[in-house]
């Protein structure tokens, strides 16, 4: 048996980290969507001023479900602006009014309270963290280029660990053949 260690190709070696590093990026760039569901958190991206300078444009909020019963002063809150068009808003509360059902808000870079409060139904959860920029990057991956790109990283990726499996299994060949004279 040949316990002699072959000297590893650097390109080879090169070809795999930059594999292995890309998918990492991938992956840590999908973690922040991705880990908060499973704990039943929304994910969304804040694409409005209403709420600066507490939580910039391009943030990505997380938003806790629960009863909107239980919103307090100065919370952070979102909702639906309606049913129909399916916005979502990021206000602070003013205030809960639990015998009306209805909550009043107000976007901290806004001048005056919102026109209409909040009804229980249009209620989604308190907002509980929110990271800025990050929106904006993950954004971007969910349209067509976005997907695109992350498509064309993971294929580059997965040529780059090809080559480098191809390249170190040819260095050893090499290495064999160089042993036996």
């Amino acid at each position: 048996m040949n316990t002699k260690k072959t000297k590893k190709s650097p390109v080879a070696a090169a070809c795999s980290a930059l594999g292995t590093a890309l998918l990492i990026l991938l992956i840590v760039i999908c973690l922040p969507l991705t880990v908060p569901k499973a704990f039943h958190y929304h994910v969304y991206t804040v694409i409005s001023g209403s709420m600066e300078p507490a939580i910039p444009v391009g943030s990505l909020v997380y938003v806790q479900p629960g009863a909107p019963e239980d919103a307090e002063t100065d919370d952070v809150i979102a909702f639906h602006s309606s049913m129909d068009t399916g916005a979502i808003i990021t206000h602070r509360v003013i205030k809960n009014d639990i015998v009306t059902g209805q909550i009043h808000t107000k976007g901290d870079a806004n001048e005056k309270e919102d026109l209409y409060p909040v009804g229980y139904d249009y209620y989604m959860g308190k907002v509980v963290y929110s990271v800025p920029v990050l929106g904006r990057v993950l954004a971007f991956f969910v349209t067509f280029h976005g997907k695109i790109a992350a498509g064309s990283l993971i294929g580059l990726a997965i040529l780059l660990q090809i080559i480098g499996g191809m390249l170190e299994s040819a260095n050893e060949k090499k290495q064999a053949k160089i042993s036996q004279k």
